[in-house]
């Protein structure tokens, strides 16, 4: 068996950072869930109110998706990416503060705007740094940092809470975790050097983006990307922010339960997105096509996280954390594969494409939230929900099958239409 190629020590030392910024990403953002039901009670927050907050977070991601999008083509990469880090960073120290349900919700808000532009400054940067075949393992490498984040998160506040035990502790975790940010700037503008990370872009008059968006709009790879990460995105953002809650009211764990085992899930979750992107750099060496042992590994993933309908219906016991880390494995091990293909919808229009797509599919999946949020409300029962989310990941699978081109589709557009 060959397996993929070692990557340089710059290309490493790169994809080591982004592994870290999404790492910071996701703590910044798991802080909430992870103490969901602490804050809950301190801040008076029905599950309706839960679900709004992250619903805002959402929409709010969609909207600075789409803005950094447009942004990441038109200013370097080396240094709006450690500017937008270091904005969500402040965001989230300044969510410590926050004292009723509007201000939280404010918060998050701005801290979805600018976590969005993690991704296209992300992806810009393993497009200009790794070859096609390399970029499922390094998009892998990348996306591993959400599980390390999550895994982290949990022990951190659990250390807090050790030091910190009155009623305002909750507070503590914010404002660490939205400290780290500063470190990780001023390495990346040690380890990018100027000049570095430069990539084909192109401006375009106004008729001309016209004739672009039209092009781009009427692709079917664009619908059918558009559909995959509105399915893996609801899955997985489900998931995240109220798996602490289905364990804590759902299946009687109690807080530190939940916490240790969401440690252990984020490690599951890791394991899958890495073994996702390495599986899919060695079918491609070993004969198989870059698209075939994409989709292979994407139809694995997208089956264990529909183990969701299983663990709906188990009661409290090691059966049902097994499960769960099933579901973990492959709900993220399914992003590597989605951001390789949408690397390839466009090349001088990266960031715009790539961002236009995760505004659709935050916008059409955070409002998903509400209605978990109010159903939950109503029935006091998480498990029809869970079990439904955990399904997403497949209508992405059958949009790649019916909208995607052929083998011999795809040979014929590459030899006669160049990269849009």
């Amino acid at each position: 068996m060959q397996y993929p190629k070692i990557l340089n020590r710059w290309q490493w030392t790169v994809c080591v950072l982004l592994l870290l910024a999404t790492m910071i990403n996701y703590m910044d953002r798991q802080v909430l869930a992870n103490m969901s039901e602490r804050i809950s009670k301190q801040l008076s927050l029905s599950e309706t109110q839960y679900g709004n907050v992250e619903w805002a977070f959402g929409t709010a991601f969609a909207v600075g998706s789409l803005a950094f999008g447009f942004l990441v083509d038109r200013i370097h990469v080396r240094v709006l990416y450690p500017a937008v880090l270091l904005a969500w960073s402040g965001v989230g120290f300044i969510t410590g503060f926050v004292w009723d349900y509007p201000s939280l919700l404010v918060c998050r808000l701005l801290l979805g705007f600018f976590e969005a532009g993690h991704w296209p400054c992300a992806m810009t940067v393993t497009y200009a740094i790794l070859a096609k075949e390399d970029r499922a393992f390094g998009n892998s490498i990348l996306q591993s940092g959400a599980s390390i984040g999550a895994i982290v998160t949990p022990l951190l506040i659990m250390a807090l809470f050790a030091v910190f035990q009155d009623a305002e502790s909750w507070r503590s975790p914010f404002q660490v975790v939205g400290c780290i940010g500063v470190l990780w700037a001023v390495a990346w503008l040690i380890a990018i050097p100027h000049g570095s990370l430069q990539r084909r872009s192109q401006k375009q008059s106004q008729g001309e983006f016209r004739v672009w968006i039209f092009d781009l709009l009427r692709n079917p790879k664009f619908w059918a990307l558009a559909i995959m990460i509105f399915s893996i995105n609801t899955s997985w953002q489900l998931i995240r922010a109220w798996l602490p809650k289905f364990l804590q009211q759902g299946r009687g764990y109690s807080e530190s339960a939940a916490l240790l085992f969401n440690s252990v899930y984020y490690i599951a979750t890791d394991v899958g997105c890495l073994c996702a992107g390495w599986g899919a750099a060695c079918l491609c060496r070993n004969g198989r096509s870059v698209h075939a042992s994409r989709m292979l590994v994407y139809s694995v993933s997208a089956m264990l996280a529909g183990l969701t309908c299983l663990a709906a219906v188990l009661p409290q016991s090691w059966v049902l954390l097994l499960v769960l880390l099933l579901v973990g494995t492959g709900a993220l091990g399914v992003f590597p594969c989605y951001y390789s293909f949408s690397q390839e919808l466009s090349t001088s229009h990266l960031g715009k494409a790539t961002g236009l797509l995760a505004f659709l599919g935050w916008l059409a999946s955070s409002p998903v939230h509400r209605l978990f949020g109010s159903y939950v409300d109503k029935t006091h029962s998480f498990d029809l929900g869970i079990a439904l989310v955990g399904l997403a990941p497949l209508l992405g699978l059958f949009a790649m099958l019916i909208l995607w081109p052929s083998e011999q589709e795809r040979s014929v557009e590459e030899r006669q239409v160049p990269s849009a």
